[in-house]
């Protein structure tokens, strides 16, 4: 089959919509031989930074001269980034090979889309030797199909309410389903956590018998000028310059360093200077990503209230004269968990949907924004939204996207193509 057939092929089981349960993905991995047997694991979760800190992890790595996977989702432009060797995304040749290979062991499963996909991870892995293979759990972590692995060392990044229809509302019971991944006496490494969710974390550790390295307990970051210090299990580095955009994602660095430190305590070279260089390299597009490094257009996936409460810190410490935003949402979103920290920070709203089906109305958005006071306008499309942001951009002011990936790719899309007029 051509990659397009391929891929007609993978997406056609997203009519078996999520089906949380190992079930199938072992069924799958059975056949297969197990091949994530055959190398290092770090397994990550968390509600927001999890995709960040698995790019450190991955970013430390590579600066140490190891062979890493990295396997993530969702996609930004193209199927083939979910999957990486070294920072680079397979190549479709190797998308149309995996998914072949997969079909073969899985005509008698119902297989979701995630499954399948998370087998073709694990089995390219194996057939490029990689030394680590950095995996980001898909949605919760007890019954996601990541969850099949026996890591090294898993990781909690910090959790607030999102996926609420599969995880559950309160905290402790989305917890309880983050703690899942954490395996018997295999260490854990676990961000700064409300209390309710880390009360949670620790009593499933204490059960398993799995060694808790804890954020400002065990490892710390602090500010500095430049960057920021990081005093570790071992390690103490000072002056740390980080490649991606705000505070927080210093201390998610902070934890991709502490889960370094472990993986070399458990005998995988991996020198100072390689967690320094992996910090100051590391990049992860869309999140908190200023366009072309210019000071206009900010991207950011935040799409749960814990991002966005992120967000508007950091557009906080930012010297801008107003934000324009253009937002768009999904339909199972905390849409006012989004909006209520950055709408006060927002001079005008431009309200689109994303291009996805199960999306908000712009005109709900909009409403919301009326009883907040922000000035507001709906869009059909994110290209119009945008456009129209851009028009109207003053000197000082800056152009917010967020709200989902999905609107956050879209735009990264427009913005490539009008560079493309330009030239």
């Amino acid at each position: 089959m051509s990659y397009r057939e391929s891929l007609d092929y993978l997406y056609g089981l997203q009519r078996f919509g999520i089906k949380l349960g190992l079930d199938n993905i072992n069924r799958i991995l059975d056949r297969l031989c197990r091949p994530e047997r055959s190398y290092v694991t770090v397994h990550v979760a968390g509600s927001n930074g999890k995709g960040s800190v698995c790019a450190g992890i991955a970013s430390i790595l590579v600066q140490a001269g190891h062979k890493t996977g990295f396997y993530s989702s969702p996609h930004l432009h193209s199927f083939t980034e979910r999957i990486r060797i070294d920072g680079q995304q397979i190549s479709e040749a190797e998308a149309v090979e995996l998914i072949a290979a997969v079909r073969s062991v899985s005509q008698d499963i119902p297989v979701t889309f995630f499954e399948f996909t998370t087998a073709m991870a694990l089995l390219h892995f194996q057939r490029q030797q990689v030394d680590v293979a950095i995996l980001e759990v898909g949605m919760g972590g007890r019954l996601d199909a990541t969850n099949a692995v026996q890591p090294r060392i898993t990781v909690v990044t910090p959790i607030c309410r999102d996926h609420s229809e599969h995880l559950g509302d309160g905290l402790a019971q989305i917890a309880g389903e983050k703690a899942g991944i954490i395996k018997a006496q295999t260490p854990l490494v676990v961000s700064a956590q409300p209390p309710e969710a880390l009360s949670v974390l620790l009593e499933r550790a204490a059960a398993v018998d799995s060694p808790v390295f804890l954020a400002g307990r065990d490892f710390f970051v602090e500010p500095a000028v430049p960057g920021f210090d990081y005093r570790g299990l071992d390690l103490r580095l000072l002056g740390l310059e980080c490649g991606l955009a705000g505070d927080h994602q210093q201390h998610n660095m902070g934890v991709a360093l502490a889960v370094a430190e472990l993986l070399a305590r458990q005998g995988i070279a991996l020198s100072a200077a390689a967690m320094r260089q992996g910090v100051a390299a590391v990049s992860w597009p869309g999140r908190l990503e200023w366009w072309r490094q210019q000071r206009e257009v900010l991207l950011d996936g935040a799409h749960n209230e814990g991002g966005a409460q992120v967000l508007a810190a950091y557009l906080d410490s930012l010297s801008v004269s107003g934000v324009r935003w253009v937002v768009a949402a999904k339909a199972n979103k905390d849409l006012e968990g989004i909006l209520g920290p950055l709408l006060p920070r927002t001079k005008r709203l431009y309200c689109t949907v994303p291009p996805l089906e199960n999306a908000v109305p712009a005109a709900t958005i909009a409403g919301l924004a009326d009883a907040f006071g922000v000035p507001n306008g709906c869009y059909d499309t994110p290209a119009a939204a945008l456009m129209a942001a851009l028009a109207d951009r003053r000197q000082g002011e800056i152009l917010l996207v967020a709200g989902s990936l999905f609107l956050v790719a879209a735009a990264r899309e427009l913005l490539q193509g009008l560079e493309g007029e330009t030239e």
